[in-house]
């Protein structure tokens, strides 16, 4: 099992950003801009930045941007992350055959711009996580990957109970539910990288689905930090425009 350094200094812990999707939900817009420099809230400011925002004023100080599509909207604004008194480093996407968010994760910890133990943010996702509380709750239960789950979860579509004979006889539309969900936050050991990964993998996989079932065979310790607050994923055009303003303003400056 792994050796993991207990240390909650969020200015020595690393956030990793994974924002080098397409952005296929977001056509077409996102054929002029990278859905994480989507304007969002009455400052509208881009997705990315209220998320840094977050981060920043609960000290984190370091940053890696896995960043892809259109990846030069994304260098020119943040740039090295001085003018928001933070430090940004970039892994791009694709290069040498690493796809995807397992891939792009690998990718910079081969690279040496991931080591150690690292906080993972989807760049889509808008969530007032207590992140030092997080890091604490991983450090205390030894583990190897720590997963934030949502307790709640309002399925998208109207969900209907059958009888025998296929006569609906209940029926809710986007009903909420009692359902543990990833929202694209956690934590990480970069040490499991170690292992040879690649071999078993490859360069171009899915962190979710296939990097944490991987982890789990494995006997990696897999923890969940279970989150009741609010969540906001804006990774598609239809729930980017059913976000309240009044949400955002919690992450703004």
């Amino acid at each position: 099992m792994l050796t993991i350094v207990n240390s909650i200094n969020p200015s020595e812990v690393k956030v990793a950003i994974l924002a080098g999707g397409v952005g296929s939900r977001f056509h077409p817009y996102t054929e002029l801009i990278p859905k994480p420099m989507i304007p969002l809230g009455k400052l509208e400011k881009p997705v990315l930045e209220l998320i840094l925002s977050w981060l920043r004023r609960q000290g984190f100080k370091n940053y890696v941007f896995l960043i892809g599509y259109k990846w030069r909207y994304v260098y020119n604004y943040f740039n090295d992350g001085s003018r928001f008194n933070v430090k940004i480093e970039y892994s791009l996407d694709e290069e040498e055959g690493y796809k995807n968010t397992g891939g792009a994760l690998l990718k910079a910890y081969r690279k040496g711009l991931l080591q150690g133990t690292i906080v993972f943010w989807y760049g889509d996702i808008l969530a007032t996580i207590n992140v030092k509380d997080l890091l604490e709750y991983h450090f205390k239960n030894k583990a190897d990957t720590t997963l934030v789950l949502a307790d709640k979860y309002v399925v998208p579509v109207g969900v209907a109970k059958l009888d025998s004979e296929n006569r609906i006889i209940d029926f809710a539309e986007k009903p909420l539910i009692s359902l543990y969900v990833t929202i694209g936050v956690g934590v990480l050991n970069t040490a499991i990288f170690e292992e040879n990964i690649e071999k078993e993998l490859g360069r171009d996989f899915d962190f979710m689905e296939d990097f944490i079932p991987w982890s789990i065979k494995r006997g990696y310790r897999v923890y969940g930090y279970l989150y009741s607050g609010r969540w906001l994923d804006v990774g598609s055009l239809e729930r980017y425009k059913k976000v309240n303003m009044r949400d955002i303003e919690v992450f703004e400056e």
